[in-house]
């Protein structure tokens, strides 16, 4: 795996990249930044979204409450409820590692801070 040349080297940024590659695989010929996104460049979506948040939030105490999976992933499946709460949420956004990464930081997930809103 290739790291980009500013990627932070310490422990807590060491322990999400390994998560990160065990739990979804990282590709071993693209360059990985802060801004690789954990839905679009990596293509997590549905219940691997859903393990990899629990799995974050368990193994680095990071507080999910401001954290909105619809803003990010799609849903596996087709699910009546599911459907009707995420009406009106267009576009993903992009989650990034550098988002987790300060996330875990701060161990708190805020939306509006780490989006840069």
């Amino acid at each position: 795996m290739n790291l980009a040349l500013n990627f932070p080297d310490d422990h807590s940024m060491q322990q999400l990249i390994q998560l990160l590659h065990e739990e979804l695989g990282l590709p071993e010929r693209k360059t990985i930044s802060l801004n690789t996104s954990i839905n679009f460049d990596l293509g997590c979506n549905g219940v691997d979204a859903q393990h990899l948040i629990e799995t974050l939030e368990n193994h680095f105490a990071i507080d999910f409450v401001d954290f909105d999976s619809y803003r990010y992933f799609q849903p596996d499946g087709y699910d009546v409820f599911l459907k009707r709460k995420a009406k009106g949420r267009g576009d993903k956004v992009p989650l990034t590692i550098g988002m987790l990464y300060r996330a875990i930081k701060a161990q708190r997930w805020d939306t509006q801070a780490l989006e840069g809103l």
